[in-house]
């Protein structure tokens, strides 16, 4: 039986997140990002979220499989109960309950940190591709999360327009 441990993240992971991260850049409508970033950079951006908010790995058998973690929606003051939160596992771990107790254990640190709404952007196509399944959305869902907002054709990737749909959650 394997062991998994969920746990805060550490600088040094940088480089291992940014290898499950990049997978999701270079060959998915997933991260509308284009261009994968540099480990530094990646490191920064974890720096930044972990001054006010969790990020959290999972580790399962010595090696981390999937992160998670939340961010301001919005830095005016009216927003400081609300939370995006951004989720990716190794693509060869999916489907196996990581995501669950990834999301479990962010929304027990948000929730006990006074957070009361958790936003979710997910890329959406009406039509799976090579590039977007539902895979995200129909995981959300599962999560309790609803459907808040459809915006149609607002990024493009790999030449196709890719819509966004923000998902929602109340966790108090």
């Amino acid at each position: 039986m394997s062991e998994i441990l969920i746990r805060d993240v550490r600088a040094e992971d940088a480089a291992r997140l940014l290898e499950i991260y990049s997978y999701y850049v270079l060959n998915t409508a997933v991260s509308f990002e284009y261009e994968v970033p540099s480990v530094e950079e990646f490191k920064g951006r974890i720096e930044k979220i972990t001054e006010k908010y969790p990020y959290l790995v999972c580790v399962k058998d010595d090696k981390i499989v999937g992160y998670v973690y939340a961010s301001a929606y919005s830095t005016r003051s009216a927003y400081d109960w609300t939370v995006a939160t951004s989720i990716y596992l190794d693509r060869d771990h999916r489907r196996q309950g990581i995501g669950k107790l990834l999301y479990k254990e962010l929304e027990e640190r948000l929730r006990s940190n006074g957070i009361v709404n958790l936003l979710a952007g997910v890329a959406f196509s009406e039509t799976e591709d090579e590039y977007l399944s539902h895979d995200s959305y129909k995981f959300h869902l599962n999560e309790g999360y609803i459907k808040v907002a459809h915006m149609e054709g607002v990024g493009k990737k790999f030449d196709r327009w890719y819509d966004l749909l923000w998902l929602q959650k109340k966790i108090k």
